[in-house]
């Protein structure tokens, strides 16, 4: 079985999909968040251009990508390993290369990458005005277009959570986006 069939396979299982899932949407939010506190303080305390608030998300997204990555890489590791030993205690065998071994291998690789790509997706879309700045956007209508594009994106989180839970995705997608708001009307009331 090639690797991309393995892949194919493990995200056919409602297990392995639904905690990618969390691990991404989970830190896409983080990442958003911190890319919308970026912004708005990066304007509001003078920063001269918009590369260099993409240099500053740059480092964001650098932070806690491998963050998110490494972080649900270990857990998983830890936790799939406990679970593991449990079966192996109760099947009394040992399940190094079999199957089941290989397939808790691998939905580890797909919740770390999962819960990678989620900041990093967040933090670059909201990031995009920036790189029209001094051509179509100025600071602060970039930020104010960063801003919107932050919102949107959780806003796309919470319908597509919302419409996996069956509730009404107008409503989750305005709840997750109104923390995108308040991130930003926070920092633009902090002090300096």
């Amino acid at each position: 079985m090639s690797a991309l069939d393995r892949v194919r396979r493990l995200l056919g299982k409602e297990d392995v999909l639904s905690i990618a899932r969390r691990y991404f949407v989970s830190n896409g939010f983080d990442g958003t968040l911190t890319a919308i506190g970026v912004v708005v303080g990066a304007v509001l305390s003078g920063v001269p251009d918009g590369a260099t608030v993409i240099k500053i998300g740059a480092g964001a997204a650098v932070g806690l990508g491998t963050s998110a990555l490494w972080s649900v890489w270990e857990i998983e590791r830890a936790e799939t390993r406990a679970e593991i030993r449990r079966v192996e205690r109760a099947m009394l065998t040992d399940l190094d290369d079999t199957r089941i071994q290989r397939e808790q291998s691998g939905a580890r690789v797909v919740h770390a990458v999962a819960s990678g790509l989620g900041p990093l997706i967040g933090i670059l879309i909201t990031l995009l005005p920036f790189v029209f700045e001094g051509t179509v956007f100025s600071m602060v209508e970039a930020a104010l277009a960063s801003v919107a594009l932050g919102v949107g994106v959780l806003g796309a989180f919470g319908a597509y959570m919302g419409s996996i839970s069956g509730q009404r995705w107008y409503v989750a997608a305005a709840r997750m986006g109104l923390a995108g708001l308040v991130v930003a009307v926070i920092n633009v009331f902090l002090p300096g």
